[in-house]
């Protein structure tokens, strides 16, 4: 297993190696080949882990003295969403290579060494970061998915996306300070960086290393008052949009809180008070901020900051003794990351196919584009939650969660209304586009649209299947 496990994280890093010293044209194949490698490598590492009877495995890696500095941390949670990672990279690997090519209609480029090699480092990253036993490891991996995150927003080079790459950087860098203080405190009080350690602090250091976590989490997630970025994050190519702002980067915030929810044993009310107010807070501004949108992936950008706001809304609940909320948080990170993945890649084939993703430009799709008017269809019902999608069954549960815990903390039904309504008004919205942009007569954009390549069409098959099966997944794997 420990094999597996370092395969896994350093699969990525050394293929990005290999593709930007191998020739430009073979970049594409060489990317999807380690990223396919680095998805079979997780597989059996989760089977390995199933088989051997679903116990947590400790890996350590580099220790001073007797001080853990790094190491992997094998669990149901950390092994569900390193899946979703791993393999949700390998499809916009393999989306990338239909996407970035000379037929693009928005834009014509061919993808770059540069490109693949990034993405590449992403998924290592994110691997590094899933499976860190310890906060020392979790802050490495999330400055280097900083890093990433600037090079592949930035990566047209055009000076809108390069103001919105340093936005990004400094926003969710000035995040990372909270991960350096809850660090520092960590070791201070306990004498190591092992998330295990969390549950040995009392009084003010535990309002820290929560508090500094929360922080950086917000940065991350793009959530209140950290969320500017995410939606000028828009002007990197859309399979980047994809991964980092859908499965990737944005979930690196709600998991680490997750991770610390789960290693910290009780976990202050006050954390959990915080964590509700400021997800509702984000959740109520994200709706009301994508109603003016017309361009596609800033409305997307702005359902995801809304959409991640559940997830913080389920782990701050989990902090007043509800496992099924805590559940519902986890299955709703994995259960996303397929459905707005989705949506995103929608958006990018009629980018790719009528030069534009202006959503008053673009009518009738299901007459020439059926299997972009079958995706967009599927990724609304799916993240507003309608059965038998999978949002549904990251929300029913977070739901059950919430109006069950109302009995013990009677705000907590208020909160839970304004969500339901959040929900159902956000319902109302995707599909008063989805009436708008994929039935009818096509406009003249979608009427021309050019033909998708093959590896675009087989990742909207893939993902259209995940939007139903993922909450299976979920829900076996973790019981």
């Amino acid at each position: 297993m420990e094999t597996l496990a370092l395969g896994t994280l350093l699969l990525p890093f050394v293929g990005a190696l290999v593709v930007s010293l191998a020739p430009r044209r073979s970049a594409p194949q060489l990317a999807t080949a380690f990223a396919l490698l680095a998805t079979v490598a997780a597989m059996s590492l989760a089977i390995s882990f199933y088989g051997g009877g679903d116990e947590s495995i400790e890996l350590p890696l580099m220790a001073a003295g007797n001080v853990a500095l790094f190491g992997l941390l094998l669990d149901k949670i950390g092994l569900l969403i390193l899946f979703a990672v791993v393999f949700l990279g390998l499809l916009v690997v393999y989306y990338s290579t239909g996407y970035l090519t000379r037929a693009n209609r928005e834009h014509p480029h061919e993808g770059s060494n540069r490109y693949y090699a990034f993405l590449l480092i992403f998924i290592g990253a994110m691997t590094g970061l899933v499976l860190s036993s310890t906060l020392l490891g979790q802050l490495l991996f999330f400055e280097i998915t900083g890093g990433c995150s600037w090079a592949l927003i930035s990566y047209y080079q055009s000076e809108k996306s390069q103001r919105a790459a340093m936005k990004a950087l400094l926003i969710t860098h000035v995040a990372s300070l909270g991960l350096y203080l809850a660090a520092a405190t960590l070791f201070l009080y306990t004498g190591t960086f092992a998330l295990t350690a969390i549950s040995q602090l009392e009084g003010a250091p535990v309002y820290l290393v929560y508090g500094g976590i929360l922080f950086a989490a917000w940065g991350k997630s793009a959530q209140l008052p950290l969320q500017a970025w995410l939606p000028d994050a828009m002007e990197a190519p859309t399979p980047v949009s994809a991964y980092l702002h859908a499965a990737s980067m944005v979930k690196v915030g709600v998991y680490i809180f997750a991770r610390a929810i789960a290693e910290g044993g009780a976990v202050p009310h006050e954390i959990g008070w915080v964590g509700v107010t400021m997800a509702m807070l984000t959740m109520i501004y994200g709706f009301l901020m994508y109603l003016p949108q017309n361009d596609m992936k800033r409305l997307l950008a702005w359902s995801t900051i809304s959409q991640l706001a559940w997830i913080f809304l389920a782990l701050s609940l989990s902090t007043f003794g509800s496992p099924l909320a805590f559940k519902a948080g986890i299955i709703y990170i994995f259960n996303h990351a397929f459905a707005k993945s989705l949506f995103f890649l929608v958006a990018g084939a009629l980018s790719y196919s009528c030069g534009t993703r202006l959503l008053p430009r673009l009518h009738g799709v299901m007459h020439t584009l059926p299997l972009v008017g079958i995706g967009f269809c599927v990724a609304a019902l799916a993240i507003t939650g309608v059965p038998p999608f999978n949002g549904f069954f990251s929300k029913f549960p977070l739901f059950a969660a919430g109006f069950a815990l109302s009995n013990i903390h009677p705000v907590l039904f208020v909160v839970m209304v304004l969500a339901l309504l959040e929900s159902v008004a956000s319902f109302g919205w995707f599909i008063y586009w989805f009436g708008r942009v994929v039935p009818g007569e096509p406009s003249e954009e979608v009427a021309t649209a050019a033909p998708l390549p093959y590896a675009m069409k087989v990742v909207l098959v893939v993902l259209v299947v995940m939007s139903l099966a993922s909450s299976l997944i979920a829900a076996l794997w973790l019981g």
